[in-house]
C-alpha cells in the first residue's frame, strides 16, 4: 500500500533528537553531510516534496519554486530569513516560517562575549602569547578599554538588543543608549536600563556599539564611512545582526588607520567568505556566525521549525497553529490563484 504521508526534505544535518519525532508523521528525507546546494539542486530537491526544513545556507526564490504545484511549506531554521524571497513564496502559495524567540538569550550572550573580547583584546592577546612575545611585556602591553561604567550603544532594540541592554546595565553598570525605528515603552526602557537617543548621538557617545537591527534595504550599509567617522576613535563595534548592515571595506579602513579601536564580527556580507582586509587585522575578533550555537538553543530552533512544518501540513492543527509563520495571509490568498491545494490526509 502506498505511503500517503507528506514528503519532507531536511536540507542539512540538524539535531537528531529534534528531527526524530517527525519520522512517524511524514516521509522524511534527511541530508547526512553538510552540503552546499546549488540553485538548480535546490529546485530539484523541492520539486518532489510537500515541505522542507532548511537553514540560512539555502536561498529560496522564484527559480527554486517554478512549476512546483506540490510544495506547501518552507520552515527556516533561523530568526532571520533574508535567504527567503518571501514575495515569491507567497505568490506560489508556499507558507514560510522562522524560529524567533528561542535563540534570544543565547545570541545576546554571544553579543556580549564579543563585546568583552573586543574591548579587552582577548584574541589579539592570545595570538601574541602563542607567538612567544610575552617576554617583550611592558606596563602598556595589550591595554584595552573598560567595559564597566562605560557607555553601551545598541542599534536595534528588539528582544536580543534588550537582552544585551540588561547585561550591560545590570551586570556591568554601563550607561546604555539605544536607537530603534520606534521607541520602546517607558516601562520597557526602565526594565532594561536603556535610554533612547537619535542615531547620530548614539554613534558619537557609544564606547561600545552593538548592532542588532534587522537587515533590509534601508539598513544596508547603515554603518558606512560617514557613520564610522562619527564614532570615537577609542570605540569598539560589534555586529551580530547581518553582514550587509556594515560597509566592511570602510570598517577595515577605519580599523587599520586608528579611526576605530576594534571590532567584533559574527556576521559577514559575503558569508561564508570573509574579506581579506578584515582577516589581515589583529584588532578584529572574528566568529563564524555562531550567535545561536548552543546545543540547547539549536535543539529548540529545530523543534520550532518542525512544529511550524507540521501545522502547515495539517498534521498539528492547521495554519493558524503555526508558532511563527511569516506569510500566512499572503500565501493562503495566493493558493486559489495558483491552484495549489493542501496535502491530502
Amino acid at each position: 500500500m502506498a505511503d500517503a504521508r507528506p514528503v519532507v526534505w531536511v536540507s542539512q544535518p540538524l539535531v537528531e533528537a529534534a528531527i526524530a519525532p517527525l519520522r512517524d508523521r511524514v516521509q522524511l528525507h534527511t541530508t547526512d553531510t553538510v552540503t552546499a546546494w546549488t540553485p538548480d539542486q535546490l529546485a530539484e530537491r523541492l520539486a518532489g516534496v510537500d515541505g522542507a526544513i532548511i537553514t540560512l545556507n539555502e536561498r529560496i526564490g522564484a527559480a527554486q519554486l517554478a512549476g512546483n504545484a506540490r510544495l506547501q511549506v518552507i520552515a527556516n531554521v533561523g530568526v532571520g530569513y533574508n535567504n527567503l524571497d518571501v514575495e515569491a513564496l507567497s505568490a506560489a502559495g508556499v507558507l514560510a516560517s522562522n524560529t524567533p524567540d528561542v535563540l534570544t538569550e543565547t545570541t545576546a550572550d554571544l553579543g556580549f562575549a564579543l563585546l568583552m573580547a573586543t574591548a579587552r583584546r582577548i584574541t589579539e592577546a592570545e595570538r601574541w602569547l602563542r607567538e612567544g612575545h610575552w617576554g617583550q611585556w611592558s606596563f602598556q602591553t595589550m591595554l584595552g578599554a573598560d567595559i564597566h561604567g562605560s557607555t553601551l550603544g545598541i542599534l536595534g532594540m528588539g528582544r536580543i538588543g534588550q537582552g544585551i541592554a540588561r547585561r550591560g546595565a545590570h551586570g556591568f553598570g554601563m550607561n546604555v543608549l539605544y536607537h530603534n525605528r520606534s521607541r520602546l515603552p517607558a516601562g520597557t526602557e526602565a526594565a532594561v536600563g536603556a535610554s533612547y537617543v537619535e542615531l547620530d548621538t548614539l554613534l558619537a557617545r557609544a564606547d561600545h556599539l552593538v548592532l542588532v537591527l534587522p537587515y533590509s534595504a534601508s539598513s544596508h550599509h547603515i554603518i558606512d564611512a560617514a557613520a564610522l567617522a562619527k564614532m570615537k576613535p577609542t570605540a569598539t563595534l560589534v555586529n551580530i545582526a547581518r553582514g550587509g548592515i556594515v560597509d566592511e571595506l570602510a570598517l577595515a579602513d577605519a580599523l587599520a588607520h586608528g579611526r576605530l579601536a576594534a571590532a567584533g564580527l559574527d556576521v559577514y556580507e559575503g558569508e561564508p567568505t570573509v574579506r581579506p582586509e578584515l582577516l589581515a587585522l589583529r584588532n578584529v575578533v572574528l566568529t563564524p556566525h555562531i550567535g545561536s550555537a548552543s546545543l540547547g538553543t539549536r535543539t529548540a530552533m529545530v523543534h520550532l521549525a518542525a512544529d511550524n512544518l507540521l501545522a502547515a501540513l495539517g498534521l498539528a492543527g492547521d495554519v493558524s497553529a503555526m508558532p511563527s509563520a511569516i506569510n500566512a495571509d499572503a500565501a493562503l490568498a495566493a493558493r486559489a490563484t495558483v491552484g495549489k491545494k493542501g496535502v491530502k490526509r
